[in-house]
């Protein structure tokens, strides 16, 4: 359709590769050999619930902009009150996409600008956002989202999606799973078979964060579903290990840990139990911040240690300042934009994690950032060492393409190509998971012909790499099997 507007820049062919015409045309090639392989997504935050009832996109506003705090927190900052981001009695999903669309040139050269220029030209098949054509843009959406072909089922079959994990809460009964891998067995479901697995992610940190004002309550439940009648940290570990098993029996392959900062201890047994006894007595208000710092630390080892025993891949996302702006959480609640990043240190941070478990046979941690000084001093020495740690892909506010390429400079000399996770699009926009997918590919093809051209690797190598990092990368850290016939 691409109405409104003469063909957008992300229509190009040549989107993301090197302005230099020799390695430009060696990107060609080797983007060429990956460009349609299919999509391993092994960390995201897309609700199952989508997929099992496919359940149909309504319109832009809701589908672009009012989930997404990269689009609501750069509005914001250009002036756009939130109120006019939040659907409301006063404010509908029309009146949201209009104040986006006014604010569209801000997005110039951003992530997001790119990312929502790919899913309009390339997935929907419509123009780009203007103030003046946002009433008629918004119409078309709606009109194309109304075509079966553009329900989440189908899209995820276009979308060539071979594995797509999703972020579960550890009492999740795990039913929606249970019915999307029913369906994909012939028992059932809406629809054709979704072709691709989707698969649940184990995030413990309600139970673990112990400076949370809900940390005792889900504590007590936890124990209460899963400890098999032990009671204290003895039924707190029982629990959180059988809630592990049940993942696992329902397809997990990774347990997710989104900490503030790394930091680990290795505590004694009857010093772990004492410090779990007494702040889950204590109210939020008395609990000693030492005593919660411990405790939570020590608990990033005993997971380590689960996994160990469980085989789930473990990854780490530290490093973000939740909630900056206190007045605007008050009023909206999390994940409302002003989420922001802070320096990390791992070296010493993961050490008494590292030196019990580092060089354990089958364990792997996955490291992330947000603070990517720590790239080439901290994390390529990692796991340029040992075995079990694995570089995770560039994550919030680095899921970019100019980050995902100094990610890929600043740490392959030191660890090399086999030391990363492939890519991880951690998104919740379904949409955008094709488009990112794609900018990565992209991206890496222009990293290796750079190398290629400058006769650092020949283009031989450069094909074998780029065809691991997009499929047996993913599939080597992450444990995850082809499909019988793939």
């Amino acid at each position: 359709m691409t109405t409104h507007h003469d063909l957008p820049a992300i229509a190009d062919p040549d989107r993301l590769f090197p302005a230099d015409p020799a390695t430009r045309a060696v990107a060609r090639e080797l983007f060429a050999l990956v460009e349609n392989a299919p999509i391993l997504s092994p960390h995201g935050h897309v609700d199952p619930r989508l997929l099992a009832d496919d359940v149909p996109f309504t319109d832009a506003a809701t589908l672009l902009v009012t989930p997404d705090h990269y689009v609501t927190r750069l509005l914001h900052a250009n002036g756009v009150a939130m109120d006019r981001l939040r659907l409301s009695a006063d404010t509908s999903p029309r009146d949201v996409w209009r104040a986006f669309c006014a604010g569209w040139p801000a997005f110039a050269g951003t992530a997001s600008g790119y990312w929502i220029a790919c899913e309009l030209h390339h997935v929907l098949g419509v123009g780009q956002p203007s103030e003046k054509h946002a009433d008629a843009l918004f119409d078309e959406i709606a009109e194309v989202l109304a075509d079966p072909d553009h329900r989440p089922r189908s899209l995820f079959r276009r979308f060539g999606i071979d594995v797509l994990a999703t972020t579960d809460d550890p009492l999740d009964p795990l039913d929606t799973h249970a019915r999307l891998a029913a369906a994909e067995d012939g028992a059932g479901g809406p629809g054709a078979p979704l072709g691709g697995r989707v698969i649940p992610t184990f995030r413990p940190d309600r139970y673990l964060a112990a400076g949370t004002p809900d940390w005792s309550a889900a504590v007590d439940e936890l124990i209460a579903v899963a400890g098999e009648g032990h009671t204290g940290y003895a039924g707190y570990l029982t629990a959180l290990a059988n809630r592990r098993a049940h993942f696992v029996a329902h397809g997990a392959v990774s347990a997710d840990h989104g900490v503030a900062t790394p930091e680990t201890l290795d505590l004694e047994p009857a010093r772990a139990r004492e410090l779990f006894d007494r702040l889950r007595v204590a109210e939020v208000a008395e609990r000693d911040p030492a005593d919660v710092a411990a405790f939570e630390q020590h608990m990033l080892v005993e997971m380590a240690r689960m996994s160990v025993d469980d085989g789930l891949v473990m990854t780490l996302h530290p490093g973000i300042h939740r909630n900056h702006h206190p007045a605007t959480f008050a009023a909206y609640g999390p994940d409302t934009g002003h989420d922001i990043p802070v320096r990390t240190d791992f070296t010493r941070a993961l050490r008494p994690l590292l030196s019990r478990f580092g060089t354990e046979p089958g364990f792997h941690l996955v490291l992330f950032t947000t603070d990517e000084t720590t790239f080439s001093r901290e994390l390529a020495p990692l796991a340029g060492f040992y075995p079990s740690v694995y570089l995770g892909a560039p994550w919030w506010f680095l899921d970019s393409p100019y980050a995902i390429r100094r990610f890929r400079e600043a740490v392959t000399e030191t660890a090399g190509f086999t030391r990363s996770s492939g890519f991880v699009d951690d998104t919740r926009a379904f949409l955008s998971i094709p488009v990112r997918h794609d900018a990565a590919r992209r991206v890496e093809a222009a990293v290796l012909a750079r190398l290629v051209t400058e006769h650092r690797i020949t283009q031989s190598q450069a094909a074998g790499i780029i065809v691991d990092l997009v499929d047996a990368a993913p599939r080597r850290v992450f444990k995850l099997p082809r499909r019988p016939g793939a």
